[in-house]
C-alpha cells in the first residue's frame, strides 16, 4: 500500500472517530490495533503491547499524578479564598482592580497547581459572583477568568509541559523553566489590556466608590501569601538551583500542600482521601491517552507516514516559518477539541521532526506550542476552559457574553505568540542558566 494512501487512512479516520465523540484514548488505542492487524502485520501487535510498558516504566511522567495531587489538596486548602481576599484589599479601589487582582491569583495559582480547570473553576466561583455585583461588564468578566486560567498551561509547573518534555525528550526543568518569562508577559498584556479598559471604555468598569482599607489591615492580609509564596518557592526554586528533579520537585510539593492545609485548619482524612481519588481519575484517564497516542505514533512511523509526511513538507518551496504558522494553527483548532494531553501526545511525535528538520529550537516550539494550544482552550465554541466556565455562570448570563468576552483575549495571545517566535531569546534566556 502507498504511504500517501496509508496516511489518508490514518488521519481520515482518526478525524471521523473523534468526530463520533469516542474517548480520545479508546479511538487512538482501538485505530491503532485496527490498522496494525489489518494493514501491517498481526504479529506487531507486540509493539502496542510495549509501548504500555514503556510508558508505565517512564520516571519522568511520575511528576504527573505528584502535581495533580498537589493541585488537588491545595483546592481543598483555602489557600486560593484566602488570597482573593487579599487581592480584594490590596485593588479593590483601583479601577479594573479585581480582574487585575483575578489574573495575579491565576498567576500564583499557575505556578502552584499547573492545572487549567482548578483555576477556571475557582476564578468562576469566587471572583465572577464579586465582580459583577460590582457592575464589571459580564463579557469582561468571562474573558478575564478564561484567559488567564489558561496560564496554567504555561507556566511552570504545567502537567502539559511535563507531558511535551518526556514526549520530545528535551530537558524537563529546562522546558518548565522557559514558560516563566512567557507567562509573565502574557499576564501583563493582559493586565494592560484591562487598565486599557477601564480607563478608555467607559462603562466596562465601574469608578470604585469602595472605602479606603487602613494600611495596617493591608499588611496584616499578607500573611496569606506566606503559603503560595512557600510552596512556589520549594516547587519552582529546587528546580531552578537543580536541588531537585522536577520529579522531586513535585513531590516536595505535595507535602507542602498538606502541610498548607495543616496550617489553614483544613486538613483531614476525607479531603485527602477525595483529592487521591481525583488524582487517580485524571491521571488514569491521563496515562490512557499516553498509551493510545504511543502506540499510534509507532503505528504510523512503522507504516511509513511519518517519512512521507517529512519529505513531503520539505519539498515545499516556502519559508519555514510558514509551516511553523500552520502547525500553530493546527493546534489552535485541535485545542477547541480535545484535550491538550491528547494534542500533544498525537502532534509533537509528527511535528518535532520537522521543527529540527527546519533547525528550531524545541524548547523555544514547546513554548510556542502551549501558547497556541492556550488560544484553542478559550476559542468559540468548543474552547474547554468555556465550558470549565460555563459550570459556575450565574442566572441570566449566558454563552455569548463569554464568546464575546474570550475574542479580545484570543488576540492577547496570539500577539504574546508573535512576540515569542519573534524574539526566541524570550523563551531561551531564562533556561540557558538551568543546568
Amino acid at each position: 500500500m502507498s504511504p500517501n494512501l496509508i496516511l489518508i487512512l490514518m488521519f481520515g479516520g482518526l478525524t471521523l472517530l473523534m468526530v463520533t465523540g469516542l474517548p480520545i484514548a479508546f479511538v487512538l488505542g482501538g485505530l491503532s490495533l485496527l490498522l496494525t492487524i489489518t494493514l501491517w502485520n498481526p504479529d506487531s501487535v507486540i509493539i502496542l503491547v510495549l509501548q504500555v510498558f514503556d510508558t508505565m516504566r517512564s520516571e519522568p511522567l511520575l511528576a504527573v499524578p505528584l502535581y495533580i495531587l498537589m493541585a488537588s489538596i491545595l483546592q481543598r486548602s483555602g489557600v486560593i479564598e484566602d488570597l482573593y481576599r487579599v487581592m480584594g484589599l490590596w485593588f479593590g479601589r483601583l479601577r479594573g482592580g479585581l480582574a487585575i487582582g483575578t489574573v495575579i491569583i491565576c498567576v500564583v495559582m499557575a505556578a502552584m497547581t499547573g492545572v487549567v480547570g482548578a483555576a477556571v473553576t475557582s476564578m468562576g466561583v469566587l471572583a465572577m459572583p464579586e465582580m459583577l455585583r460590582r457592575k464589571y461588564d459580564p463579557s469582561l468578566v468571562a474573558g478575564t477568568i478564561c484567559a488567564a486560567g489558561t496560564l496554567g498551561v504555561l507556566i511552570p509547573p504545567s502537567v502539559l509541559t511535563i507531558v511535551y518534555a518526556v514526549t520530545a525528550q528535551v530537558s524537563i526543568g529546562k522546558m518548565l523553566i522557559a514558560g516563566i518569562v512567557p507567562g509573565i508577559l502574557l499576564a501583563s498584556i493582559y493586565i494592560l489590556y484591562i487598565l486599557y479598559v477601564s480607563y478608555f471604555r467607559p462603562g466596562k468598569v465601574p469608578v470604585e466608590s469602595v472605602k479606603p482599607v487602613p494600611m495596617r489591615l493591608k499588611l496584616l492580609s499578607l500573611q496569606a501569601v506566606i503559603i503560595p509564596a512557600l510552596l512556589i518557592v520549594l516547587v519552582l526554586g529546587s528546580i531552578f538551583l537543580g536541588i531537585a528533579t522536577p520529579t522531586e520537585a513535585a513531590a516536595v510539593g505535595v507535602v507542602g500542600s498538606i502541610l498548607a492545609s495543616f496550617a489553614r485548619g483544613r486538613f483531614s482524612f476525607q479531603n485527602l482521601a477525595d483529592a487521591g481519588i481525583q488524582t487517580l481519575k485524571v491521571t488514569s484517564m491521563i496515562l490512557w491517552i499516553t498509551i493510545g497516542a504511543k502506540a499510534y505514533v509507532a503505528i504510523f512511523t512503522g507504516l511509513g507516514g511519518a517519512d512521507t509526511l517529512i519529505g513531503a513538507i520539505r519539498d515545499l518551496d516556502v519559508n519555514p516559518y510558514v509551516v511553523l504558522a500552520i502547525m500553530m494553527l493546527i493546534l489552535i483548532f485541535l485545542g477547541t477539541c480535545l484535550d491538550e494531553i491528547g494534542i500533544i501526545l498525537l502532534t509533537v511525535p509528527v511535528f518535532l521532526p520537522i521543527v529540527k528538520a527546519f533547525g528550531f529550537d524545541e524548547i523555544w516550539f514547546g513554548v510556542l506550542y502551549a501558547i497556541s494550544i492556550q488560544v484553542g482552550y478559550i476559542s468559540p465554541p468548543f474552547g474547554y476552559s468555556l465550558f470549565y466556565l460555563k459550570a459556575t455562570l450565574p442566572k441570566g448570563m449566558g454563552m455569548a457574553e463569554v464568546y464575546r468576552g474570550v475574542t479580545p483575549f484570543m488576540g492577547l495571545q496570539i500577539l504574546a505568540l508573535l512576540i515569542c517566535a519573534a524574539f526566541p531569546a524570550v523563551v531561551t534566556w531564562l533556561p540557558g542558566f538551568v543546568g
